[in-house]
């Protein structure tokens, strides 16, 4: 498939923010803030996890309506996309011997609603660059390539890491600058090439008239049936998505203890499930077209079911090695064909308004997965119970999902 310099310049955002989510979300930020002596566990972070998701979910549907205008998507993509890398950037600068573990939290609160800002609107311009026809395929090259492109600053960031000492902040400090400036770059192609189609036309009083579309939206729900059914299942299954991605190194490294696993080997299996998961993303883009993209987030939902089955008897690092390629199976497929399928059914004209609430759900869904593995963990003293707590999340979605059409039957947002 040829892309358009649009579709293009759209992928390569994913390229870019994927590096935060590899650095900051899963890898680098948790071991640091471990690194704390005044941090009881790593296993906190999923408490200041929850607290962003929280702030990011209340901003979205009132942002995503607003910049329904003209011209206003680009705008709130630029903002958060800045707020994301600059505050990315400042985490070097607290190293764990100032012992201010409360700065560093406040930097990683603000860049994960940058990160989860701007993912609003960048998932809202999918309709604006691609055709319900191409969405699959070029959504889910987006988070493929993203996988594979977060090789090289986590690789970098990796070896600096390992010259300077695995136990030194220096190397994980570096590697939050060399995050920042990669999702920066990679930006860049976005802001220039990539405008606006489906929109709003500018009105008196945007703000006012923004939150009477909210309501009016709440008040003829029934004419978007598909659209919320759609969002009920994602809110249960997205959210052990997003634990996993958020919690596996705290996990691995509580259940397993550092004797067995040391942080260079966990960061090197990270490292090497994005590689996994780069084919792996395009696989479920191409099977897509075949099977639909409703069989192939069904398809998802079960592997990270029987993942999390598996996780709970882990014993040592091979076992978290094919755990991870087990889940980097899946991750990019079920994340790219949930955006697309959701871009299919949604009024277009409407994109950010609807992004808004599907990131509104997705962030709320994040708030229960971390929050209970903390919990169960400091409940029970037992880590590797954690994991089972988020099982009976994927069984609902499943269920709720089950519910929806295939693509031939989809009707944008309007329930038959």
């Amino acid at each position: 498939m040829k892309l358009s310099m649009e579709e293009k310049s759209w992928i390569l955002v994913d390229c870019g923010n994927s590096a935060y989510s590899m650095a900051i979300t899963t890898a680098l930020l948790p071991i640091i803030f471990g690194m704390f002596e005044n941090v009881r566990s790593s296993m906190d972070l999923g408490y200041f996890n929850s607290i962003a998701s929280i702030l990011v979910a209340i901003l979205s549907p009132i942002l995503g309506t607003i910049a329904d205008y003209k011209n206003n998507k680009k705008r709130f993509f630029i903002f958060f996309t800045s707020l994301g890398v600059f505050t990315t950037a400042a985490l070097a600068f607290i190293p764990p011997s100032s012992g201010q573990w409360q700065l560093l939290i406040v930097f990683f609160v603000l860049s994960a609603i940058g990160f989860a800002g701007a993912n609003i609107f960048y998932d809202a311009f999918l309709v604006d660059i691609s055709d319900n026809d191409r969405m699959d395929k070029v959504s889910s090259r987006g988070f493929a390539f993203g996988y594979i492109s977060s090789v090289i600053p986590f690789g970098i960031s990796l070896a600096l890491i390992f010259f300077m000492g695995m136990d030194k902040a220096i190397g994980y400090q570096i590697g939050f600058v060399i995050t920042a400036l990669w999702w920066g770059l990679f930006t860049v192609p976005m802001i220039r090439n990539v405008k606006q189609k489906h929109y709003i036309e500018s009105e008196p009083r945007p703000v006012i008239n923004s939150f009477k579309r909210l309501i009016s939206t709440f008040r003829n729900i029934k004419q978007h049936k598909r659209v919320f059914v759609f969002l009920l299942a994602y809110f249960f299954y997205i959210d052990g998505v997003d634990t996993i991605i958020k919690m596996v190194v705290p996990y691995a490294t509580s259940v397993l203890g550092g004797d067995a696993l040391n942080t260079f080997t966990l960061l090197g299996i990270l490292l090497i499930i994005q590689v996994i998961a780069f084919p792996c993303a395009i696989i479920y883009g191409n099977l897509a077209k075949r099977f639909s993209a409703r069989a192939m987030i069904i398809a998802g939902i079960a592997t990270y079911i029987i993942s999390c089955i598996a996780a709970y008897f882990i014993t040592s690092v091979l076992h978290i090695f094919i755990l991870g390629a087990m889940i980097g199976s899946a991750q990019g497929g079920i994340q790219a064909l949930s955006r697309s399928y959701y871009a299919k059914i949604v009024p277009k004209e409407k994109s950010n308004e609807f992004f808004g609430f599907y990131n509104i759900f997705g962030k709320f869904a994040a708030i229960v997965g971390p929050a209970v593995m903390s919990l169960t963990t400091a409940v029970t003293g037992n880590a590797r119970l954690s994991i089972l707590g988020i099982i009976p999340l994927f069984i609902i979605g499943f269920a709720v999902f089950i519910s929806l059409p295939k693509e031939q039957n989809l009707s944008v947002g309007i329930a038959r």
